[in-house]
């Protein structure tokens, strides 16, 4: 549990693991590293027997807290193009105004390069900070969209409290679980992904080490081990 969790947040948790105990996913655990996603989940979950399935449980108390972790990974592809060209045109345009920025390292001058890492100019500057933001977040894929793209596990649900986003925000694939008092209410049902086996097996396993180490240390002994991260 992160030192800095609200309770609105760990009542989301709690609630998501009683709805997937009571849904169907006998063995659940909170903070659970999923494989091949590369992502800690607030909960994860398995079904019993060997047609087991998993699901995933992300919650979200603010809609800045989902947004941040939703970013449409298509429209940040093509804001990058869009970037990408304006630079491009920025450096053009700046290298007609200076040419004491050239690097003088071709033999010819059109085969020259430039030396843009010193210039004062804010508009290059601009640009520049945003494309290594948006190149971060591609590079590292967004959270929702990577774990439904790489079918980390059989169901994926957003828990979120009421009122806190838009429709158009959900993000896609994923279900949508609405706490109403002590209870969360399905609003939109997951589309079903179809987990590899092998990856219903590894989740199950990350389940195990989160809940046994977390057990561990409420028993007073220190693992050997590290968390789960």
């Amino acid at each position: 549990m992160a030192a800095n969790e609200t309770e609105s947040h760990r009542r989301l948790k709690r609630l998501a693991e009683a709805w997937a105990q009571a849904n169907g996913f006998a063995i659940t655990a909170p903070e659970v590293r999923v494989p091949k996603s590369g992502y800690r989940a607030d909960v994860a979950a398995c079904s019993r027997g060997m047609e087991r399935r998993t699901a995933v449980f992300e919650c979200k108390q603010a809609r800045a807290d989902l947004l941040k972790d939703a970013h449409a990974e298509a429209a940040t592809r093509e804001r990058l193009a869009e970037l990408g060209a304006r630079r491009a045109k920025l450096e053009e345009l700046i290298a007609v105004h200076r040419p004491d920025l050239r690097r003088g390292d071709a033999l010819f001058p059109e085969f020259d390069t430039w030396d843009f890492s010193g210039l004062e100019h804010q508009t290059y500057r601009d640009v520049l900070s945003e494309l290594a933001t948006l190149q971060t977040r591609v590079l590292k894929g967004t959270k929702f969209s990577k774990m439904f793209r790489y079918c980390c596990a059989d169901f994926l649900y957003l828990v979120v409290e009421e009122n806190i986003f838009a429709p158009a925000e959900i993000p896609a694939g994923w279900g949508l679980l609405v706490r109403q008092g002590e209870t969360l209410r399905l609003a939109r049902p997951p589309l079903a992904l179809a987990a590899a086996p092998e990856q219903r097996l590894a989740v199950l396993e990350a389940i195990a080490l989160a809940a046994t180490w977390r057990m561990t240390r409420a028993s007073g002994i220190e693992p050997d081990t590290a968390p789960p991260e």
